[in-house]
């Protein structure tokens, strides 16, 4: 471990760094322009910069994505800073989005860079305006001094879509979702030189999108730089957890800042069953839980395809289902039913941005075709309407072993699990068609899935694509395979055109 001046210090480098090859590095000035405004960093925190900052001999990044991860309160908020001062006063880069996934998060980094930048005269002249209202804040230089913006945002459905940033910083890493990803990386695209950094400590959902930026960040994947402090140990071994609590070398290992910001005796009282427990290898050591499994292999994308007929129409009852993606800004309604050779149907029939349009569009369904069930993942995104569909009429079944048309079939996890085995099932044994809808084919090319005890369900956050359509389609077969025989059969539409 470093120390100074006989006191012992936490490791100035990460236990994984890695960087691809540059000629040069911008860190050197952004450190001392850091230093100017009285951000005076600590050697682990100008190590991320220096080759977080590498440049190609064309004068772009080295590093599309810098990634960082390291235990809370060792100072990753000076990196931040550092690299958003240099962002605006120093690189000319027009737009720095500082986003979190709280509110709060994002409030504390722009009164931090704001009391930095009002403390520094020579910077605090080329500012043209702060700004703090409905629920963003920001800084905006002088057009003498570049017109540069850096914008604080929360997180949320939307966030950040519209705006191409030269420079994205994304505290709280740990939060981020696949959708939001997806909604974020194309407004880069078109940006000469951009660039992503990515901050937080290991995530509470095993299956959170954070696992594949560490699991390219370790594989040294090229153009990302990648730095993780933390320790290197099994949380599902009993020895690993013991030497977590224990092993002090271990603590100065994972902590940069012990020594400096944070105290040993501290330290040892998280150690303690009294302090931060089970999660004191978490918390303190920045120990990475295990994974959830992709589970099976998803559903084969040749045998789906060779499903499909454009012609595919059902006939008799139906069976409705709505899914929403985590972020809630893509929605959609799906349907199941039997043709008249007695295969499946499964058809996408409404998909719509946000959420607002789900009931009323529902209930106009529901009183044109009467279906024996509409289902509803009460644990998924779309579990928050259920309040807004009881109000409209869509309820609950009083007896589950005699609903009626137009109700509810809500699955538990065990149902979820088995909904998603009978399609894959189905998929397999060609018992279903589909009319060969570009959203669903998507969705099954980037579905991954989550274990469900000893089976498993469709992983949202892991995947690649919205995958609603396939989710809800899910919960539509399920829902009739589950309701057609218990509900009575005196209606028998014809038409097919929703």
């Amino acid at each position: 471990m470093t120390s100074q001046h006989g006191v012992r210090l936490g490791a100035q480098t990460p236990r994984v760094g890695r960087w691809p090859d540059y000629v040069s590095s911008a860190g050197a000035e952004v450190i001392e322009l850091a230093e100017s405004a009285g951000l005076i960093l600590d050697p682990w925190q100008q190590f991320v910069l220096t080759h977080g900052l590498g440049e190609q001999r064309d004068g772009r990044w080295s590093a599309f994505k810098v990634s960082c991860w390291v235990p809370r309160q060792n100072g990753k908020g000076g990196i931040i800073e550092a690299r958003e001062l240099g962002g605006l006063f120093l690189l000319g880069e027009q737009l720095i989005l500082h986003s979190a996934h709280e509110y709060k998060t994002a409030q504390e980094g722009f009164l931090r860079i704001k009391g930095l930048i009002e403390g520094t005269p020579d910077l605090d002249r080329r500012v043209n305006r702060y700004w703090q209202a409905n629920g963003e804040q920001g800084v905006e230089l002088t057009r003498a001094a570049g017109g540069g913006r850096l914008r604080f945002i929360a997180r949320s459905k939307g966030s950040g879509r519209g705006f191409s940033g030269d420079c994205n910083i994304l505290d709280e890493g740990q939060e981020l979702t696949g959708a939001q990803m997806a909604a974020l990386l194309p407004t880069m695209s078109a940006r000469p030189n951009p660039q992503l950094w990515f901050f937080g400590t290991p995530p509470d959902d095993p299956a959170a999108w954070a696992y594949g930026l560490r699991e390219d960040g370790e594989a040294g994947t090229p153009r990302m730089a990648h730095f993780d402090w933390g320790a290197d140990l099994d949380l599902t071994n009993p020895e690993d957890r013991r030497r977590a609590l224990v092993d002090r070398d271990l603590w100065y290992a994972c902590n940069p800042a012990l020594g400096r910001r944070i105290t040993e005796d501290f330290v040892t009282d998280e150690a303690k069953p009294s302090g931060l427990g089970d999660r004191f290898a978490v918390e303190r050591l920045g120990v990475w839980p295990p994974r959830a499994a992709d589970g099976p292999s998803v559903l084969d994308l040749a045998a789906w395809e060779a499903l499909a007929d454009p012609e595919s129409r059902r006939t008799g009852a139906v069976a409705f289902a709505i899914d929403i993606t985590p972020s809630r800004d893509w929605a959609c309604i799906t349907v199941y039913g039997l043709r008249t050779d007695g295969l499946g149907h499964a058809e996408v029939i409404d998909r719509r941005p946000g959420t607002d349009w789900l009931v009323e569009r529902l209930v106009q369904l529901t009183e044109r075709w009467r279906p024996v069930a509409i289902g509803l993942d009460l644990k998924g995104p779309a579990g928050s309407l259920l309040v807004d569909l009881e109000k409209a009429g869509i309820v609950r079944p009083d007896d589950p072993d005699r609903p009626a048309r137009g109700q509810l079939a809500i699955p538990g996890a065990q149902d979820v699990a088995a909904a998603c085995g009978q399609l894959a099932d189905a998929v397999t044994q060609g018992t279903l068609r589909h009319i060969g809808q570009d959203v669903l084919t998507e969705a099954i090319r980037g579905a991954k899935t989550r274990p469900l005890g000893d089976a498993w369900g469709w992983g949202r956050r892991i995947s690649s694509v919205d995958i609603s359509p396939l989710v809800a389609v899910t919960l539509a077969r399920w829902a009739y395979e589950t309701r057609a025989h218990l509900v009575t059969t005196d209606y028998d539409p014809l038409a097919n055109i929703f």
